[in-house]
């Protein structure tokens, strides 16, 4: 009885989950999408743990855009699944990178359990509650 009550509002559990993970990374990708050049030089430098030592900057740029503007596209439930696979692609990176690096399990966890999470709900879709719902066919 009370599984099928929950079950009924499974959707407005996935809004929630949208809505505060949405948000986190938007609060995340902040102070990298506008610390400018710089900033983004520095983060996309570290791809060079995987030999990719070209454009700097723009890696940085995707990757902080990819933190503050799927969080925004996730909140919205819109382009969710295109949102949440850039996402995940930054928190694989990120995790591959602590690790290459051979950062304890602690460091690198936060971003091990963001592309799970990000990974799950390419599968699962935003739920009814978002805007991607407006231009089903």
């Amino acid at each position: 009885m009370i599984l099928q009550q929950l079950d009924k509002h499974r959707d407005l559990g996935l809004l929630v989950l949208r809505v505060g993970i949405g948000l986190m990374f938007i609060l995340h990708g902040y102070p990298k999408l506008f610390g400018g050049p710089d900033v983004w030089a520095k983060l996309g430098s570290v791809l060079s743990f995987a030999g990719i030592n070209f454009a700097p900057g723009f890696f940085g740029f995707m990757a902080a855009f990819a933190e503050f503007g799927g969080g925004l596209l996730l909140i919205l439930g819109l382009f969710t699944r295109p949102a949440l696979i850039l996402l995940f692609i930054t928190m694989v990176v990120a995790t591959l990178m602590h690790v290459t690096n051979g950062d304890s399990f602690m460091k690198y966890s936060h971003a091990l359990e963001s592309a799970i999470l990000f990974f799950s709900l390419i599968w699962i879709g935003p739920g009814k509650y978002a805007l991607d719902q407006k231009f089903k066919n």
